[in-house]
């Protein structure tokens, strides 16, 4: 009798067999593991979370209204943000965001990076925001601004002015 033969189990048969189930399943562990050990490390990229504390502006000093203001911003969440700009109503003209530069010049920049879980802190020697000032402005009024980030867009906050510290 010369019919199909009965299929048997083999080692070879069954090496195939456990390496076909086996590797995805390893696969997807491995990839599992990586993204697990990715979010743990708070990389998984939830939205920018922008916060803008410790505002300020100079009195403008002597006759001129120019000036500068300062700001703190955290982001809190996980993916970076850019500063694109800053507006005030009680500001008049061009509002600029500028660094200082070694040979004590200014240098305007278009925007400024806040990374995720970091802080930007703005100071007289760094970065910092220059306007002019619409009124007489002193010690102790308070300003408004808003900070317009690239995706979390706009953030309002209110400036305390201040005295310009000596030197």
């Amino acid at each position: 009798m010369n019919g199909p033969r009965p299929w048997r189990p083999t080692r070879r048969r069954l090496t195939e067999t456990l390496f076909a189930a086996v590797a995805p399943v390893a696969v997807c562990g491995l990839a599992l593991a990586g993204l697990t050990a990715w979010a743990g490390a708070g990389k998984a990229g939830g939205p920018p979370r922008i916060t803008v504390s410790n505002s300020r502006v100079y009195v403008p000093y002597g006759a001129a209204s120019d000036t500068a203001a300062f700001f703190d911003v955290a982001n809190l969440g996980g993916a970076d943000d850019r500063l694109t700009g800053v507006t005030s109503s009680a500001a008049t003209g061009e509002i600029t965001l500028g660094r200082q530069r070694t040979g004590g010049y200014r240098a305007d920049v278009a925007s400024v990076v806040v990374a995720a879980g970091r802080e930007l802190s703005m100071s007289p020697d760094g970065l910092d925001v220059t306007l002019r000032a619409k009124a007489g402005w002193e010690a102790g009024d308070l300003v408004p601004f808003t900070l317009h980030f690239a995706h979390s867009g706009a953030v309002r906050t209110i400036a305390v002015v201040v005295r310009r510290p000596a030197r």
